[in-house]
C-alpha cells in the first residue's frame, strides 16, 4: 500500500512544481519583473503619495543604487530619525508622579503613605497655579507650531488632489492644485525657492504641464515595447544607467532560459501625478499609471508561446518615477508596484 502511494505523491509534487514555475514566469514578465527598482533621489526610501490611480501605498524599494539614509538625513524612516521617547505624561502626569513619590517617601520614613503629604499640602495651591500657567504656555506653543507646519496636499484624501478620468494622463490639473498646492506654474516652489526648500510630499513643486504628461506616456510605451524587442540601446536612451542595468540583467536571464518576453499594444488607461520636486539641478516626477499591454513569452528558437497570450491584453498598475537634468529630457528612474 505504501509503495503504491509513492509514485502518485511524486507525480503530484512534480505537477505542483510545474504550476509554481508557470506562476513565477507570469509574475516575472514586463520590465522590472514585478519588482521595486531604481532611485527617487532623496525620496528613494519614502513611500510616494497615494493617488486615485494607485490609492494604496507603493511597495518599498528593493534594489537601488541610492544608499539608505542614516538617522537625521532626509528620507530616513521616522523611527531612525530620533530615539523613541518615553510616553508624554504632560504636566499633570508629572504632578501626580510627584505626589505619589511624596507618599512613598513618607511611608518609608514611618509616617504612612499619606504622612509625607502633610508638608506638601501647604504648597499645593501654589503648584496648581503653576500648573495653570504651564497649561496655557503649552497650548500657545502647540498653536504656533501648528501654524508653522506646511499643509500636505491631499493628505488623508487621495481623491481630493485633482480630477481624474480614463484616457491619457490627467492634463487638466496636477495634484495639489485644488488644495492650494503649487501646480501648473513655474512659480512658488516650482521656481527658485524649490532649490533650497524641500517640497512637501504629495505636491507638484516644479509645475508639471501637458508636455510632461505626454513625455511620461510616450516613455511608458517606448520602454515597454523596446524591452519586448530586446533593444538595449533604446532602453539606455530612455532610462537612467541604473535602470538600464537592471533591464539588461533581466534580458540576460531570458536569454539564458532560451525565451523572449514579447510586449505589444501598450495603452495607458489611467494615470495621475503623485508628486514632483527638485533636488539641485535635477527634477523628479512620480506618476501612477494603469495600463494594458499584450505580454507573452516565446521560445527563442521556435517562437512558440510558452507563457501568456499573443492576443489577450492584461492590465497592470505601477508607480513610475522620472527624472531630468536642467534643460534635459525625462528618463525613467524607478518602478514600484502597488
Amino acid at each position: 500500500m505504501t509503495q503504491n502511494r509513492k509514485p502518485g505523491r511524486t507525480q503530484a509534487l512534480i505537477a505542483l512544481a510545474a504550476v509554481l514555475t508557470l506562476v513565477a514566469t507570469s509574475v516575472d514578465a514586463r520590465p522590472g519583473r514585478n519588482s521595486n527598482l531604481g532611485s527617487r533621489g532623496a525620496r528613494t526610501y519614502e513611500a510616494p503619495a497615494p493617488t486615485n490611480t494607485a490609492p494604496r501605498t507603493a511597495a518599498p524599494m528593493e534594489r537601488s543604487a541610492t544608499e539608505r539614509p542614516t538617522a537625521g538625513q532626509p528620507g530616513a524612516a521616522a523611527g531612525l530619525q530620533r530615539p523613541a521617547a518615553p510616553a508624554n505624561r504632560g504636566f499633570f502626569g508629572g504632578l501626580a508622579g510627584g505626589l505619589l513619590g511624596a507618599g512613598l517617601i513618607g511611608m518609608l520614613l514611618g509616617g504612612g503613605f499619606f504622612g509625607g503629604l502633610g508638608g506638601f499640602a501647604s504648597i499645593l495651591g501654589f503648584l496648581l497655579q503653576v500648573a495653570l500657567i504651564g497649561g496655557l504656555i503649552w497650548l500657545a506653543v502647540r498653536f504656533f507650531r501648528s501654524r508653522n507646519q506646511p499643509a500636505y496636499a491631499g493628505a488623508g484624501n487621495p481623491g481630493g488632489r485633482g480630477p481624474l478620468g480614463r484616457g491619457p494622463l490627467n492634463r487638466s490639473a496636477a495634484p495639489g492644485a485644488a488644495s492650494g498646492g503649487h501646480a501648473g506654474t513655474g512659480s512658488g516652489l516650482g521656481g527658485g525657492a524649490a532649490r533650497t526648500a524641500r517640497t512637501p510630499k504629495g505636491v507638484d513643486g516644479i509645475g508639471i504641464g501637458p508636455a510632461d504628461y505626454e513625455a511620461f506616456e510616450r516613455l511608458l510605451r517606448e520602454i515597454q515595447t523596446g524591452y519586448g524587442r530586446e533593444d538595449r540601446a533604446a532602453l539606455r536612451s530612455l532610462t537612467t544607467p541604473e535602470m538600464a542595468s537592471y533591464f539588461a540583467e533581466e534580458l540576460d536571464a531570458n536569454a539564458a532560459r532560451g525565451v523572449v518576453n514579447r510586449i505589444e499594444d501598450v495603452r495607458l488607461l489611467q494615470g495621475d501625478l503623485s508628486e514632483a520636486w527638485r533636488e539641485g539641478a535635477i527634477d523628479y516626477a512620480t506618476v501612477a499609471m494603469r495600463y494594458s499591454l499584450v505580454d507573452y513569452t516565446v521560445d527563442r528558437a521556435g517562437d512558440s508561446v510558452v507563457d501568456g497570450d499573443r492576443t489577450k491584453p492584461t492590465e497592470a498598475v505601477e508607480v513610475w518615477t522620472f527624472r531630468r537634468p536642467a534643460g534635459g529630457g525625462w528618463v525613467l528612474s524607478a518602478i514600484q508596484q502597488t
